[in-house]
């Protein structure tokens, strides 16, 4: 079973979003303009469409892969998250993570996916602690960051 996912091109010169090869889970977003973005600088970055997520569902931007590792193009909300009720442009904060080379983008280039994916709806409950709730403890407890292990630093 297939969802649909109504789009407005705002920007009828450029593509809709499209998936590279058939089964992939995103589709590619274009760059609905020039930017060059310097090392270590960001920006947001039109595409030249709005979507309507399906109430149940978020859109997520992602990076494309290969612009991450040959160039350091990246996102910084990695992921992007689109709520079903936004109905503005796509916009995505790209960031270039090069220390050093410049980025070059060009209206019509491929930028970032979007994945639509369903999503829980949680009612947040108020508890005035989890063992009152009956939420046993567990082996973790409140070990956060680098709490597992595997790097020296942290």
């Amino acid at each position: 079973m297939s969802t649909s996912v109504a789009v407005v091109r705002l920007d009828r010169d450029l593509p809709l979003p499209t998936r590279a090869h058939d089964g992939d889970a995103g589709v590619d977003l274009y760059s609905a303009e020039d930017v060059e973005l310097a090392a270590g600088q960001r920006a947001l970055v039109a595409t030249g469409i709005a979507v309507a997520i399906p109430h149940g569902m978020v859109g997520l931007i992602h990076p494309r892969s290969g612009l991450a590792a040959r160039l350091g193009l990246s996102i910084v909300n990695s992921p992007g998250t689109i709520d079903a009720g936004y109905r503005g442009e796509i916009k995505v904060a790209l960031v270039n993570l090069d220390p050093a080379a410049p980025i070059m983008i060009r209206r019509g280039d491929r930028i970032a996916q979007l994945l639509v994916q369903q999503v829980e709806l949680p009612t947040l409950v108020e508890v005035s602690s989890f063992d009152e709730a009956g939420l046993a403890e567990t082996t973790r407890g409140q070990g956060g960051h680098g709490s597992s292990g595997g790097h020296e630093s942290l």
